[in-house]
């Protein structure tokens, strides 16, 4: 006899006023598998995991876990023993320690209270027996972005979930902490877990998931073995077009004349994680830097804008030194950003489309310093026409908006003063395919304009409209790849191999 499922949704719809948010979706999850669920930012996927794990209730249809009926709503401790999601950004509480952390609100007591030393031979227990290697006496804070998720995995497992969700686990790390991750689920799928995991990038979803259920447009689309689907069928699915991901290759261009002048030049750049880093950035010209996240790339690119000063070198723009550790000059001397995190650095939440992308350019915006609430307005609205944001209307909070609507926001932002040069880091980190094209496209219109474009990526999708890729490794420069390289040679370079002959 077939097992039951761990978890089966059938039918069930979801509406948010006059929006559906899912409308008569089913999956089901067999136990110890790894299943995906894929879809574009929209397509019904944080619905459907808010229904599965018991923070919404359907308007139509049901969940069953192993056969029989969700708890009821109010029932946490009942969702607990089921069901539990890591999500991208971490909910542990820094300033508590891992064994604080593991048993919050169910601490083991004793005479005079709570009794420390059971609450941390019961985390070290716990800690151990799931082959989690972290110190349960160090604060959380402390923990890399990859012990944080496997605390959280151990947390969830504790109050007896086997059933686990894992929201965008990869989005922070780099290849070797994904590899590592890849290795536990299937250490811990081997000892009878199963995850359902959600995630943007679908050569992941080959590598470590035996199904995959795609959602388009609030709807069920397919659901098959990961074998059965290619990469551009699975695009094709979330899309509802044929072609897979359209993005421009720099191989498919003229190459760029040998004669163009210098935009950015770094000279001998030293700074935190990388030392000894020069090279030129051309007008008309696409760059890519790639390495691991322990390469140093990001901390170059935020060098370069004026976000870290460097501790020797110079960074000059059309021949003229930047001050260092100076983001209000580098705006000013002509260098557009979008930071590494959209969330923290690159959007304040609360303000409106407007407020977000005029931000930078408001002394130009009307006489004096002034700038009119017509202006500001009208600037937006031509903002949320050229890059294609899907929003109410400019004064729509960007806290509403979706992923790649809020990346978009940060380019026009970045792209609002008409800059030289255009530093981009991680510019489609947790978009979907359609906003990525969307995005990439732009790098190819201001690129086709003059400008000098810096790409620093862990994507290497990002990478393909470069027309030459340097890879950094431990903090230096040890490799440049021209337009059409291999994923092969490329990744070769960053994790430091050799290809097999």
């Amino acid at each position: 006899m077939t097992a039951e499922p761990v978890v089966r949704a059938h039918g069930v719809g979801k509406r948010y006023g006059p929006t559906v948010a899912l409308h008569d979706v089913s999956l089901t999850v067999r136990p110890g598998e790894s299943h995906a669920l894929v879809g574009r930012n929209g397509a019904g996927k944080s619905t459907l995991v808010s229904i599965l794990t018991g923070l919404s209730k359907p308007d139509t249809g049901a969940v069953e876990f192993g056969g029989r009926p969700a708890p009821a709503l109010g029932d946490r401790e009942g969702w607990r023993s089921r069901v539990a999601c890591v999500y991208q950004h971490s909910t542990v509480i820094p300033h508590l320690t891992v064994a604080e952390n593991l048993f919050l609100n169910r601490q083991p007591t004793g005479r005079f209270g709570i009794s420390w030393s059971r609450l941390r031979r019961q985390a070290a227990e716990l800690l151990e027996s799931w082959r989690v290697a972290v110190d349960p006496d160090v604060p959380a804070g402390e923990l890399s972005v990859e012990d944080r998720q496997l605390v959280e995995i151990a947390r969830a497992l504790s109050y007896g979930a086997r059933f686990i969700v894992l929201d965008e686990p990869t989005a922070q790390l780099d290849s070797q902490a994904i590899e590592r991750l890849f290795v536990r689920m299937r250490e811990l799928q081997a000892s009878g877990v199963t995850f359902l995991f959600i995630s943007h990038h679908l050569q992941e979803v080959h590598e470590v998931c035996q199904a995959v259920t795609v959602l388009r447009d609030a709807r069920h689309v397919v659901t098959a073995g990961v074998d059965e689907l290619s990469r551009a069928q699975l695009i094709d699915a979330m899309t509802g077009e044929e072609g897979g991901l359209a993005v421009a290759d720099a191989a498919d261009r003229a190459p760029l004349p040998a004669g163009a002048d210098a935009a950015l030049t770094v000279e001998d750049l030293s700074g935190d994680d990388f030392a000894g880093v020069s090279f030129t950035l051309r007008r008309g010209e696409v760059l890519g830097l790639a390495g691991s996240n322990a390469s140093g790339k990001h901390q170059v690119a935020e060098t370069v804008y004026g976000l870290r000063a460097p501790s020797g070198g110079r960074v000059l723009l059309d021949g003229a030194a930047l001050p260092a550790g100076d983001v209000g000059a580098a705006l000013r001397a002509g260098i557009g950003c979008v930071p590494r995190d959209r969330h923290h650095q690159g959007l304040v939440l609360g303000l409106s489309i407007a407020d977000n992308a005029t931000m930078t350019v408001l002394d130009r915006l009307g006489p004096a310093g002034l700038a009119p609430p017509k202006a500001r307005e009208a600037r937006a609205a031509t903002a949320i026409a050229d890059y294609g944001v899907v929003a109410a209307g400019p004064e729509q909070e960007v806290s509403a908006l979706s992923g790649g609507n809020q990346q978009k926001v940060v380019l026009a932002r970045a792209l609002a003063g008409d800059p030289r040069v255009l530093v981009l880091i991680n510019p489609t980190a947790g978009v979907d395919v359609k906003s990525k094209e969307a995005l990439l496209a732009v790098v190819d219109r201001v690129r086709a304009e003059g400008k000098a474009v810096l790409i620093v990526s862990d994507e290497l999708d990002d990478l393909r409209p470069a027309d030459r890729v340097l890879v950094l490794r431990s903090g230096r420069l040890v490799a440049e790849h021209q337009a059409g390289w291999s994923d092969g040679d490329l990744v070769a370079d960053i994790e430091g191999v050799e290809l097999d002959d």
